[in-house]
């Protein structure tokens, strides 16, 4: 039903996941992120608790392999499920379960994994590795998009179109970027132009918000105050 793509970005530390399918919501129930740790993308017929386990047995050390297969030790629908986990390490390992719809299956690298099930063909998988290894100056997250849209001109999801959604962590307790297409006709297209907005409007905020580094980020309302009025806004608070 779904396909996906984990990274991870060692210079600045970064993970992502970035999937699409023809279902609803997809950002809701795949991707997982943790800090320092790793990415999982859980898919098919979803046991979202695959995520966390996973990322829970990788942030004790187990390599993914190890820990893919710990968090569906318990799964006693492991025959259905698709799960695969990325590591700071670089680290990956796949699980496509016998009952898993075709085409599904998975490709994985150093610092990048892909799945998928239901797909028109390897086609997709080929065409969304391809893509993403040969855009590797772009942002990591135009980067990911780009595969997926490659993928998707394959034959993505043999089904057609219906969500999409990208997330990145770096050093927070919570993604920097997470953006998500529900239902749409062109999700990939609309996730691209979200992006744009995200890259517009989202990131420079980032690093006033409140962080790690600072916990309570910018609070200076007349810096902020005249921001604002140099962009033509006029947003006063009340004191």
């Amino acid at each position: 039903m779904t396909w996906s793509l984990l990274a991870h970005e060692p210079e600045t530390g970064a993970f992502a996941v970035a999937v699409t399918t023809y279902a609803l919501a997809v950002g809701a129930s795949c991707p997982f992120l943790r800090r320092g740790v790793g990415a999982v993308s859980t898919q098919s017929i979803t046991n979202r608790y695959l995520g966390p386990a996973t990322l829970d047995a990788m942030e004790r050390g187990l390599a993914p392999a190890a820990a893919l297969e710990a968090a569906l030790a318990g799964d006693g629908g492991r025959g259905l499920r698709q799960v695969h986990a990325l590591d700071a390490k670089g680290r990956t390992a796949a699980h496509t379960g016998q009952n898993c719809v075709d085409w599904c299956g998975s490709l994985t690298g150093e610092g990048w994994s892909l799945a998928g099930n239901m797909l028109s063909g390897p086609a997709t998988l080929i065409a969304t590795r391809d893509a993403f290894l040969a855009h590797a100056a772009l942002p990591l997250p135009e980067r990911m998009l780009r595969a997926l849209q490659a993928g998707e001109t394959a034959g993505g999801d043999r089904r057609g179109r219906q969500s999409a959604a990208i997330q990145l962590v770096t050093d927070e307790d919570f993604p920097d970027l997470d953006l998500r297409v529900d239902d749409h006709q062109a999700p990939l297209d609309e996730l691209e132009r979200l992006l744009r907005l995200w890259r517009r409007d989202r990131e420079p905020m980032l690093r006033r918000a409140p962080r790690r580094a600072n916990p309570s980020g910018d609070t200076d309302m007349a810096a902020m105050e005249a921001a604002w009025a140099a962009k033509g806004l006029d947003l006063h608070f009340r004191r």
